[in-house]
């Protein structure tokens, strides 16, 4: 029998700021932290008088390019990658539930990528893929933000997908699901512009997670964007972005550009 799910919000009320059980409409602060020990406090608070926060702060963000074999064809790629093609976000690009994406103002073309992000739990080297998953806390909601001029101009994708607010995160992170076998969609505006299902992944969570421990070490709070299905199109002033994961949540983000 699986463990049943936990969700886990960082948030602010008030001065206060910290950890807390999602139990519908209430949050529960917990004591400690769910990267290592912590219990349940005795107080709740309702989730409308609160700041949902970014649900951590990594250390290091790493992404996957072309991991759906329905995103292939919008970079003229007639193969799936034999590897996991990983490159790494700024943990600066961070922002969490309700924040803006900033468009920057000499981007042409900024897109959305609505994407499943494993959230690493514990300390993780040389991890063979039947352990990765042991090592992962839980999963929440995540926006590849992409300045696609820049990513095909640019010999690296250190601006085109590090810019600041250009990783939103959220609402939660949620533990004990199945990776393989989540539903996701990303609306703009209400309108459904992606949709998927996990199980289409080229490199499942287990494969990214243990690749990606070969090279280097992941932390408690660490990163792993797991790759965005479909063809994307451009964000413009005004925007809503929400992107859902079914047994997860809906993250949402407004959109706004600098003047």
């Amino acid at each position: 029998m699986r463990t049943p799910s936990l969700r886990f919000a960082r948030f602010r009320h008030g001065r206060r700021q910290g950890y807390a059980l999602v139990e519908g409409e209430l949050l529960r602060p917990i004591v400690g932290s769910p990267f290592g020990r912590w219990r349940s406090g005795e107080e709740t608070v309702a989730l409308s008088r609160v700041r949902l926060l970014a649900p951590v702060r990594p250390s290091k963000i790493l992404a996957v390019a072309l991991n759906y074999r329905s995103h292939l064809h919008q970079f003229d790629q007639n193969s799936a990658p034999a590897k996991p093609e990983l490159f790494l976000k700024p943990p600066s690009a961070v922002v969490g539930p309700e924040e803006a994406i900033v468009l920057p103002p000499t981007a042409e073309r900024v897109d959305y990528e609505g994407e499943l992000v494993a959230v690493i739990g514990r300390r993780a080297r040389d991890l063979k893929p039947d352990e990765a998953l042991a090592h992962v806390l839980g999963y929440t909601c995540g926006n590849d933000v992409s300045a696609r001029d820049w990513q095909q101009g640019d010999l690296q994708w250190w601006r085109a997908k590090g810019c600041d607010t250009f990783a939103p995160l959220g609402p939660w992170i949620a533990t004990n699901l199945d990776p393989t076998n989540l539903e996701l969609q990303t609306r703009v505006n209400g309108e459904t512009v992606q949709r998927t299902n996990t199980s289409l992944l080229i490199h499942d969570v287990t494969r990214l997670v243990s690749f990606a421990s070969q090279m280097m070490t992941l932390e408690p709070g660490d990163l792993v964007f797991s790759g965005t299905p479909g063809t994307t199109s451009p964000l413009k002033r005004g925007d809503v972005v929400e992107v859902d994961i079914g047994d997860i949540g809906v993250l949402r983000n407004h959109v706004e550009a600098t003047v």
